[in-house]
């Protein structure tokens, strides 16, 4: 019920709710454990993790063995260049592609890319067609700029205020389980082999099927519209949004959210580290099976910050005003302590030695891999913990689907532009002192650009009347949809 004088809206639960008599809203007990109905924030969430398990899990798992599988990365630098410069362009604007297509569009349109450019590796194992792994990569951009912007639309939009951090948490973490299992493929496979080789078609194909998999999968989600919190709230979105809407609304985020721009080096860091991760460390320093074995824990390390970052935030002894100061202490405390070991490391070896054929590449059972080891594994905590405090500070700053779409795809579009220049720096021969360099300084860096944002723009709470500048609709309207099920369309939920 909307408080037209105040013009806010409650969201507390009212003890009963109403909810609309459709399957999408019925509840499935399994074992006495009463499951959330299929139209409910977490339920959505769940398949739209699963269908990046599927797709974008697979490319994380292929590329975390280093080269996407090739002994020689130079056929995986194109096609992440082209696929980095591609979705640099289309992320910047998935918003308004996907407030326009829809959810299920764009995430099942962006799971077929992947499965494109699994396949362009399968064929180039055979023929070493690099002109068609580089089209995959440039395909993937475009379909990957769709699907990540859909996905973060969702994580950021669905949940209530309350939960942003633990949603956000659950997706990383079953999304980087995909990449846990998918890096099992190549380790099972390899797990013998110590001299260097690439992978072997099983891999590609059994990544090939997930991906397949996980694209139609997209398709079993519901409208926005029709996601219902059980507070009773409904998701803000636009009624009927045009082409030219979404374009102006794009272009108005600018003015009305102009802040927005001190969070772009933070986007920026986001995909900068991935090159020299994947390449200049776990392809350059060890060999096939090892490379395996680290993959495998790096997403684990994946999980348990997801786990460990997104729970603190959403800690319910502390403001989230305060939550947020904290969040960032701490990724800055932890970017200069792993860089820092990092550091250290990469003074123990060159690229000469990284690209040599004939350089023998550490193993598990040599002397003194564990250091390594477990700084790389500190990469990937530090990877999850960067990613899920974005996604936290950019989920505080509004609840509007629509604007979170836009937000999104800045996301998406600005980190992949990073992503395309480390690529194509890797592939020119870059030292990887120099790549480690800046690395370190544009995450530290982007961290004290974005301090004013965490300080002055994270909010305890955002009002309603600040969420419709985005909508077609009033207050009262939007408040009133928010909370009220037409009258013979609902029944009773104990909440």
């Amino acid at each position: 019920m909307a408080d037209t004088d105040n013009k806010r809206v409650s969201h507390e639960p009212t003890g009963t709710l109403e909810l609309p008599h459709s399957w999408k809203y019925k509840h499935i007990s399994i074992l006495g454990f009463k499951f959330p109905w299929y139209a409910s924030p977490p339920t959505q969430l769940l398949i739209v993790s699963f269908v990046c398990f599927m797709c974008p899990g697979m490319f994380n798992a292929l590329n975390g063995i280093g080269g996407a599988g090739q002994m020689d990365p130079t056929a995986n630098n194109h096609a992440n260049t082209a696929l980095y410069s591609t979705f640099s362009v289309v992320g910047f604007f998935a918003g308004t592609f996907t407030n326009k297509l829809g959810i299920r569009t764009a995430l099942s349109f962006g799971g077929i890319g992947y499965s494109v450019y699994v396949a362009s590796f399968l064929v180039y194992n055979h023929k070493q067609n690099l002109g068609f792994t580089t089209f995959a990569g440039a395909l993937l951009g475009v379909c990957a700029g769709l699907l990540w912007c859909a996905q973060g639309a969702i994580m950021m939009s669905y949940p209530p205020e309350q939960s942003k951090g633990r949603y956000i948490s659950w997706f990383w973490m079953i999304f980087n389980l995909g990449a846990v299992i998918g890096s099992l493929i190549p380790l099972g496979q390899n797990i013998h082999a110590t001299v260097p080789k690439n992978v072997n078609d099983g891999t590609y194909v059994g990544f090939l099927i997930l991906t397949l998999i996980g694209a139609a999968l997209a398709w079993t989600l519901v409208d926005a519209k029709d996601v219902i919190r059980d507070d009773g709230s409904k998701v803000i979105v636009m009624k009927h949004p045009s082409w030219k809407s979404e374009i102006l609304g794009l272009w108005e985020t600018f003015f009305t959210d102009p802040y927005i721009l001190a969070l772009f080096p933070m986007f920026l860091a986001s995909n900068w580290f991935y090159a020299y991760h994947f390449t200049e460390v776990n392809g350059a320093y060890f060999n096939l099976r090892t490379r395996s074995l680290n993959g495998v824990c790096y997403y684990l390390f994946q999980i348990l910050g997801a786990y460990v970052f997104g729970f603190a935030l959403d800690f319910k002894g502390i403001r989230r005003t305060t939550r947020a100061k904290i969040a960032w202490c701490a990724l800055f405390a932890l970017i200069m302590i792993i860089w820092g070991c990092g550091y250290k490391f990469q003074t123990t070896y060159d690229r000469a030695f990284g690209t040599s054929k004939t350089a023998i590449k550490k193993d598990w059972s040599d002397p003194g891999f564990a250091g390594p080891f477990v700084l790389y594994i500190f990469y990937g905590f530090s990877d999850a913990a960067w990613q899920t405090c974005v996604y936290w500070f950019m989920g505080s700053l509004t609840n509007n689907g629509r604007k979170l779409a836009n937000f999104a795809g800045f996301y998406k579009g600005i980190q992949s532009a990073g992503g395309a220049i480390t690529w194509a720096l890797d592939d020119g021969g870059i030292p990887y002192m120099n790549m480690f360099a800046s690395n370190w300084g544009l995450l530290a860096g982007s961290l004290l650009v974005a301090l004013p944002v965490i300080l002055w723009k994270v909010e305890d709470t955002v009002a309603l009347e600040k969420d419709i500048k985005f909508t077609d609709e009033t207050l009262e309207e939007v408040a009133a949809k928010a909370r009220v099920i037409p009258a013979g369309e609902a029944h009773n939920e104990k909440v």
